[in-house]
């Protein structure tokens, strides 16, 4: 038996690009064997309140008649073939209304209308998931008879045990099959499943752990795409037991075609679920006693640009964007943000054009300037200087004669980063650009991207990066790309220069102390007195937490950030703004 993967790349609700995309892959009739596709091929994901408007499913409706009428009788083939794929199946009230959607794998054979034959059992409601607010759990056991061979189906989150689901559809599974006395020869899974770091090696785990459990080979399609700030990074694979056969390609459309492999073990009696469960999804760098954040190795950050740059890319093309402005400060954030801009467009994936702006104020150094400078003029990137000092100089006049006391202090520091995201936005509007963000995930975290100023822009590129992954981003880059940033923007002490010599560090603990406070509490969800007796310091920990719990109402405003960790700001965090300080 052939099996083809279809690691696939379409906007959502392109239902025109997906029809000619099946129509023109199987015109010459000589695709034979299994086709297997991507999680709601037919729709894209995550779709949220689009599978509840009316011209979503009206157009929906209509794709599948038409993908209906041309498999029955224009769909032709000169071998046995047959094509999983996933889509929404709805059911309706008297008015026309949803009553039912379903998240199923679809069967297109030749000759036939198409037809569900397997509903996702698992649906999960954690982190950015949502999936019990708009679709019903299937309840049937997933088998497929293809060339007299018996092939287990499951939908992404059924192959993952978890504490949260009732029952375990890798277990039914092994349960019907022995009571059919029946053995499988395939187990495939359709996934649309979300990216972050290490997440790879996890579904890998867990595949040749079911692949032994059922003694076959485990097929599994990913979705590819960025949407919004949701990664999908495909990685597409077949194992047989004991190592990866096959591996698709990584934050891009691939294809993948291969005989059905002989599944070599070795063979299991059990299921380890524990060691390969939902609440493993969410490991952390951390060492063990929480005091570190352990380095970045160089793979990782190679992943971490490849997923960053799909994140604009995509976000750029379906918002028809091929101009960015950043506002370049001579500091280590809006640098790497210009960086990552560059290696985008000398990979050449999309047409576009950069230029920086730098905004000087009365603290600006002029170091700031010269680093910004010399940046630019060594990646070819037009640089322009438009001073605040005046405005800002204006402002507090303005402010005195009205209010009778001089602005000082913090508002005087957040009006200058306001005068930089109101004229950023005014180059924006004119030159028909797009506003990158650059703040960091500390920043976000601790409340020091001043809200209407550092938060502004369409999309945050390192709002899923500590700022002390940002250093190592940036230092990795300099090693593999000809040393791009000047060294000294790296080396520089932090600084916002709001005020005179103000450097980070008078306002925050040291990134290195105040990182793994934040990622304990983020994703290990350990309280101060968890940390306290951990052995960081009392003072710290307590101030962290206070301007992580006041901060909300400032993340709740912010731009969607491109996600890249397990546990991320933004959709997959949400608490209220209003509540009592612990």
């Amino acid at each position: 038996m052939q099996l083809n993967l279809h690691q696939t790349h379409h906007e959502i609700g392109d239902f025109e690009a997906l029809f000619k995309y099946l129509t023109t892959t199987f015109s010459s009739g000589n695709q034979k064997g299994l086709h297997v596709f991507p999680e709601l091929f037919l729709t894209g994901y995550p779709l949220q309140d689009l599978v509840l408007q009316k011209t979503f499913i009206d157009d929906y409706q209509a794709f599948l008649a038409d993908l209906s009428l041309w498999a029955s009788s224009q769909f032709k083939s000169a071998e046995k073939t047959a094509l999983l794929m996933g889509g929404l199946a709805y059911q309706f009230d008297n008015y026309g209304l949803p009553t039912i959607i379903e998240n199923v794998m679809y069967l297109v054979e030749p000759g036939k209308k198409i037809k569900p034959i397997y509903a996702k059992q698992l649906l999960p409601n954690y982190d950015l998931y949502e999936e019990k607010k708009y679709f019903t759990a299937g309840t049937n056991t997933g088998i497929f008879q293809f060339e007299n061979h018996i092939i287990g189906l499951l939908i992404c989150e059924d192959m993952w045990f978890s504490h949260l689901h009732e029952l375990d559809p890798v277990e039914q599974l092994k349960d019907h099959l022995e009571k059919e006395n029946l053995h499988c020869d395939l187990v495939v899974n359709i996934s649309a499943s979300p990216y972050h770091l290490g997440k790879f090696d996890q579904r890998v785990n867990r595949a040749l752990e079911i692949s032994r459990y059922l003694e076959a080979p485990f097929l599994y399609v990913n979705r590819v795409a960025a949407e919004d700030e949701i990664l999908f990074d495909g990685k597409s694979f077949v194992v047989d037991g004991k190592n990866v056969v096959v591996q698709a390609k990584s934050f891009q459309a691939d294809f993948l075609s291969l005989a059905l492999p002989k599944f070599i073990g070795p063979k299991t009696g059990s299921l380890n679920s524990s060691a390969n469960s939902w609440g493993n999804l969410f490991s952390t760098r951390l060492s063990s006693d929480t005091r570190v954040l352990l380095p970045l190795k160089d793979a990782e950050c190679a992943e971490i640009i490849d997923a960053l740059l799909m994140g604009i890319s995509d976000y750029s093309l379906k918002n028809k964007i091929t101009k960015y402005t950043i506002a370049l400060s001579g500091g280590m954030d809006s640098s790497l943000v210009l960086a990552l801009l560059k290696i985008l467009k000398d990979r050449k994936v999309t047409p576009m054009e950069i230029e920086a702006v730098f905004m000087p104020g009365f603290f600006s150094s002029s170091l700031s300037y010269d680093l910004s400078y010399d940046f630019c003029r060594n990646i070819g990137v037009k640089l322009t200087s438009m001073p605040i000092k005046f405005i800002h100089s204006a402002i507090r006049t303005g402010y005195r004669d009205c209010f009778h006391t001089e602005m000082k202090g913090l508002a005087d520091e957040n009006i200058q980063s306001r005068l930089r995201g109101a004229l950023i936005y005014a180059r924006s509007n004119e030159a028909n650009s797009m506003v990158l963000n650059t703040s960091n995930k500390s920043e976000i975290a601790v409340g020091y991207s001043t809200i209407y100023g550092d938060s502004v822009g369409a999309l945050s590129v390192l709002g899923d990066l500590y700022k002390s992954e940002v250093f190592e981003l940036a230092q990795y880059i300099n090693r593999n790309y000809n040393e791009m940033i000047p060294p000294e923007i790296i080396s520089r002490p932090p600084s916002a220069e709001l005020r005179e010599n103000q450097e980070d560090a008078q306002s925050l603990p040291a990134y290195d102390l105040l990182d793994p406070i934040l990622e304990a509490m983020l994703s290990m969800r350990f309280s101060p007195q968890d940390l306290i007796k951990k052995g960081h310091n009392k003072d710290q920990v307590l101030k962290v937490f206070q301007l992580l719990v006041r901060s909300e109402y400032k993340r709740r405003q912010f731009c969607p950030i491109i996600k890249i960790k397990a546990k991320s700001f933004g959709f997959g965090y949400r608490v209220p703004i209003s509540k009592k300080l612990l």
